[in-house]
């Protein structure tokens, strides 16, 4: 596993410093992408040595029922992304990466079927306005349908993604129409043994990095 070990704390501006930009207009025009990251960080996965807090974000699921991150994922494995189901490219690749590798859980046979069904997998709308309950379900049953997709006020999921070090601006308006989101990339997995945001996933992971991770993760190991 391509990795690396670093303090949480040195570790927030340089996340945030991983930023996508992607845009699809009204007829579906062609997105517009800016990604930047910090030199160096081209590794899959980071193991932290001070792991974040998990976000105590209380938002709306698909079914439009109240969903309190830190209760309902209490001593689970849990990855969270932070991206928006109008995204032409790293949200839907991130998401499908995770969903695949999650798929190949059922060949593992050094898990129980109770921890494979342990994990959970969060995705947080960056772009609430346009990503309602039902527009959230729609996407991830493409995707993964047994993905949490939650939706909310936009300054409480800024806020919950900024403790994560992960950086999300309001979605803006381009002359032609063109609308962009700018957020972070990071996928974040919590420790079921701790609740801890232990390991942060670039952009640049694969399905084959959370393919070897998923079961460690599991486990609340490092990968």
């Amino acid at each position: 596993m391509r990795k690396k070990n670093l303090a949480a704390a040195g570790l927030l501006a340089a996340v945030a410093l991983t930023l996508s930009a992607c845009g699809s207009g009204d007829g579906g025009d062609k997105p517009v992408v800016q990604v930047s990251a910090e030199k160096g960080a081209d590794k899959a996965a980071t193991v932290l040595d001070q792991p974040f807090e998990k976000p105590d974000l209380v938002l709306t699921d698909t079914h439009g029922t109240k969903y309190d991150l830190r209760a309902e994922t209490k001593g689970r494995p849990t990855l969270v992304y932070f991206g928006y189901t109008h995204c032409p490219d790293v949200c839907p690749l991130t998401m499908n990466n995770i969903a695949v590798a999650k798929k190949q859980l059922a060949a593992n046979k050094q898990l129980s079927q109770a921890q494979k069904d342990s994990l959970r997998i969060v995705f947080v709308t960056t772009d609430p306005d346009r990503d309602t309950p039902s527009a959230l379900g729609t996407w991830l049953k493409g995707i993964d349908p047994q993905a949490v997709g939650l939706t909310g006020d936009f300054a409480t999921i800024q806020a919950g993604a900024r403790s994560l070090g992960i950086s999300v601006e309001p979605p803006t308006k381009d002359k032609d129409g063109t609308v962009v989101s700018t957020h972070g990339t990071q996928v974040i997995a919590f420790s079921p043994k701790t609740d801890a945001g232990y390991v942060l996933y670039s952009q640049d992971a694969t399905v084959d990095d959370y393919t070897r991770d998923l079961p460690k993760i599991i486990k609340g190991e490092n990968p």
